[in-house]
């Protein structure tokens, strides 16, 4: 198993992760994957339960960043939407899109974590940057052709974890 697919935690989904287990990390961002982590790739605009962890976040002084794969369009659109900063085209499973990302926004790599649905793209480039992060399980069951593709080799990977006792819940911390 490669270690670059071993999240530092799981959660079933961001929407289940206290906003206590990201203080206790110093955590003063989040970049957080946008299809099938915060809303379906279908959904243009945030969903009400997505518009309320915004703002937990915000009234604790944690922002939250969209980081993704999806174009530049997909991504504004729901961001500005949202009203968040966010990054299209961000490159996972390469660490280069996250660092650069750090870097134009000038944050310090240990105030992020790094939240998403797979571990081919989101855990491997979070891995690859020696970033903190959570692998989440996907919200729901549609994807996008290219990352049906992609859970080809997620879903071994994941039940290989689960059986090695490597997706550590979130709550253990």
């Amino acid at each position: 198993m490669l270690k670059r697919f071993i999240p530092m935690a799981h959660a079933k989904s961001v929407f289940d992760i206290e906003v206590s287990y990201y203080k206790k990390l110093g955590i003063k961002y989040l970049f957080v994957d946008l299809d099938n982590t915060l809303d379906s790739y279908k959904t243009l605009k945030p969903s009400a339960r997505v518009l309320s962890l915004k703002e937990i976040l915000n009234k604790n002084g944690i922002e939250m960043i969209i980081v993704s794969n999806n174009t530049g369009k997909r991504v504004s659109t729901y961001a500005n939407a949202l009203g968040v900063k966010f990054v299209p085209h961000i490159g996972k499973p390469f660490a280069f899109g996250l660092n650069k990302a750090l870097k134009e926004l000038n944050l310090k790599k240990d105030e992020v974590l790094v939240i998403g649905d797979q571990t081919v793209t989101d855990i491997s480039a979070a891995n690859g940057a020696k970033m903190k992060n959570v692998l989440t399980d996907k919200i729901v069951e549609e994807d996008q052709p290219t990352t049906r593709f992609n859970r080809l080799f997620d879903k071994p990977i994941r039940k290989s974890l689960a059986k090695k006792g490597l997706l550590k819940d979130w709550g253990e911390f």
